[in-house]
């Protein structure tokens, strides 16, 4: 993998764009049969199979995990052997707003921890249809003041997919200056699936169909307005943001929910920057055994993570 051209700069937007080798073009092939393979063969629920597919992330060498199950929170810290003190990560994880656990993203979130050398919480949050819109971000809000409750410094924002969505809408809610920073891995930012990467019969995206991610819009709004600003964060972006990090597959239904974030953040004088990563799938960062490009986004995660904290303690 390596970087094409010059970035483009617009404002406070950088936009990176990076092309895959012939080589990594058939690892990426393998890992699209093999997640296929997964789903076509698993013989437990929807839920158990995307688990376990996303478990399939190794936790990283030297990180332990503990478990969480009070005042009201559930979910898992994943903490590096060498943890910087006064910050920490909440990580929130995906799936549509219907799938996914805080358990089975723990490998992901240690693959980011031992790479920044900061900790991470990996909150569980109310799911849909069960429990539709707001429950998610009730639940996401709960997990962020908790963890401001225990530790003095301020945290980042992780999120893939839903979970992107959510840390974004999260920012309209809290307090600016304890977010350091905010990641996201293609993250869903519109479920009122207007960008034009989604309707366009030229995106070949190989994980989503377009009544995938529509049946799990309307599921998880269960009658709400689409375009409601923590539903669809892309219709509420602050006015002021803290710096923010965008990693996006250029197939993706969802390319231009990050895209059209990027635009609007960077036109309000946010410090924004966008990588797109050619041909690669949706939240690609988990093949880290696979994928030279994934150990290389979350290379570039941390490198971004590590420029937030000085700017942290001047404050």
């Amino acid at each position: 993998m390596s970087p094409n051209v010059s970035p483009q700069v617009t404002n406070a937007e950088f936009t990176f764009h990076y092309a895959l080798d012939a080589s990594e073009r058939a690892a990426e092939e393998a890992v699209l049969a093999a997640s296929g393979a997964h789903f076509a063969s698993f013989a437990g629920s929807q839920r158990e199979a995307y688990d376990a597919l996303i478990a399939q992330t190794p936790i990283a060498d030297g990180v332990t995990v503990q478990q969480v199950d009070r005042d009201g929170v559930r979910g898992w810290w994943v903490r590096p052997q060498i943890a910087l003190a006064n910050r920490a990560i909440l990580f929130v994880h995906g799936g549509a707003y219907m799938l996914g656990t805080a358990s089975a993203y723990r490998g992901l979130a240690s693959q980011i921890v031992v790479r920044a050398g900061v900790a991470a919480f990996v909150p569980d949050y109310p799911l849909a249809p069960e429990q539709p819109f707001p429950a998610a971000q009730d639940g996401v809000e709960a997990a962020y003041h908790w963890l401001l409750n225990q530790q003095a410094g301020r945290v980042a924002l992780i999120g893939d997919s839903a979970g992107g969505g959510l840390v974004l809408s999260l920012l309209a809610k809290t307090q600016a200056d304890r977010v350091a920073g905010v990641v996201t891995f293609s993250p869903w930012i519109d479920l009122a699936l207007a960008g034009s990467s989604f309707s366009n019969p030229e995106t070949h995206d190989p994980i989503f169909q377009p009544e995938i991610l529509a049946t799990a819009a309307s599921l998880h709004l269960a009658g709400a307005d689409p375009r409601d600003g923590r539903a669809s964060p892309l219709y509420s972006i602050p006015v002021e943001l803290p710096p923010l990090l965008i990693q996006v597959g250029s197939d993706e239904l969802l390319l231009d929910d990050a895209r059209r974030y990027a635009e609007r953040a960077a036109a309000k004088g946010g410090l924004v920057k966008l990588e797109i990563y050619d041909d690669l799938h949706h939240v690609f960062q988990r093949s880290v055994d696979e994928l030279p490009s994934a150990k290389a986004a979350l290379d570039r995660v941390a490198a971004f993570l590590t420029t937030l904290w000085p700017r942290a303690r001047q404050r």
